[in-house]
């Protein structure tokens, strides 16, 4: 029997889709059956996840998660997800509120960037997350340096996960911003890049760039459904 899998979405729906699709995909992929492991989402009401953050009101996000992340317990997830980068900032929090295991997006995207032996690499996200320590933090711990883009870059790719990507808006001019983004980093020493918004994705793929990009959405969901396996 595999494990159950809860996860805590709807930060955006977006990436709470594209989870769920990798995990059921991917087994079918592999093993060619449909006997992927069962699948419990909480989906919350996004808007209080926006306003909260840009509020400074954490306590809350920490409170809201943790009530969401007991019912996915109760509901009898046997681990737990947060489908999202930022609101890793109170992965803590939530992790002290159940008593089931939760794993972490940030540990697995720094396993599998270390796998490839590169010691520096650049960082899109909210702003919330690339101006927080969570990965430099992180990935301090097995070596690795990150940098971030500059302030007017970190403003358009903030701008765009909540005005366009978090909707399922995919505009080529913003793709094309970004991909300058990319290369002024990759200028200033990134050997990859971690998307580190679980929406990024839809927008930026490996073709668009030649270094190499780690969508956080995919490792993590890969190591939600290798982890239900056993």
């Amino acid at each position: 029997m595999s494990k159950r899998i809860g996860i805590l979405g709807g930060m955006s729906p977006e990436s709470t889709v594209e989870y769920y699709q990798h995990i059921t995909r991917t087994y079918v992929s592999r093993y060619g059956d449909y006997n992927y492991p069962e699948v419990l989402i909480f989906s919350v009401s996004f808007q209080p996840y926006v306003d909260w953050p840009n509020q400074g009101q954490w306590d809350r996000v920490a409170g809201g998660l943790a009530e969401a992340a007991r019912s996915l317990e109760a509901a009898g997830a046997d681990f737990i997800i947060i489908a999202t980068n930022t609101m890793h900032l109170v992965f803590d929090q939530v992790q002290a509120a159940v008593g089931v295991p939760m794993l972490s997006l940030l540990d697995v995207t720094a396993a599998v960037i270390k796998e490839q032996g590169l010691v520096r690499v650049g960082l899109l996200g909210t702003r919330f997350t690339m101006e927080s320590n969570l990965y430099p933090e992180t990935l301090a711990d097995v070596g690795i340096e990150v940098l971030v883009p500059e302030a007017a870059d970190r403003d358009f790719v903030n701008r765009t996960i909540y005005d366009e990507l978090v909707a399922g808006q995919v505009r080529d001019e913003s793709r094309v911003e970004f991909i300058g983004i990319v290369n002024r980093l990759v200028s200033r020493g990134a050997q990859g890049i971690i998307l580190g918004c679980t929406e990024i994705p839809l927008l930026l793929c490996q073709a668009d760039v030649e270094v190499p990009l780690f969508d956080t959405t995919t490792i993590h969901a890969q190591a939600a459904l290798d982890y239900a396996l056993g």
